[in-house]
């Protein structure tokens, strides 16, 4: 599998800050969880920080909405308040595109390039395999 791509450190600082920032702006969000125990989530997987960078790269806004305190894991979601102008009109696969009688969307999710999963492909079973960085 290919290396997940990284940020560099003024990159990594820049999206840190923005991602602290809204966390701090959105408590209810996530109650009870302080920005210390995302940021150490964070540094102890620092390749998550790709897909929270290209989420707001394209316009989204990415927060936390869940902690599981078993595993420690921190669920982050795209709190925008509506969807990116450049992730609008897409459907999941090209079947489901194609399929669509009127106005069909102008993409696939599944056709987009994913730099960090080349080997992924719509034949996959979903349900047991993670191809998006989690």
């Amino acid at each position: 599998m290919a290396k997940s791509p990284s940020l560099n450190p003024k990159q990594r600082d820049a999206l840190l800050a923005t991602l602290k920032a809204r966390f701090e702006g959105h408590p209810a969000r996530h109650p009870g969880l302080t920005w210390a125990t995302v940021l150490a989530r964070l540094e102890k997987n620092p390749e998550k920080l790709w897909s929270l960078s290209e989420m707001e790269r394209t316009g989204g806004e990415p927060d936390v909405t869940g902690h599981d305190k078993k595993s420690g894991a921190v669920t982050f979601m795209d709190c925008a308040a509506e969807s990116p102008k450049g992730r609008r009109s897409t459907c999941y696969d090209e079947e489901a595109r194609t399929s669509r009688k009127e106005r069909p969307p102008k993409a696939s999710a599944i056709a987009w390039p994913r730099p960090w999963a080349p080997r992924c492909s719509p034949s996959r079973n979903t349900a047991t395999s993670r191809p998006w960085p989690r």
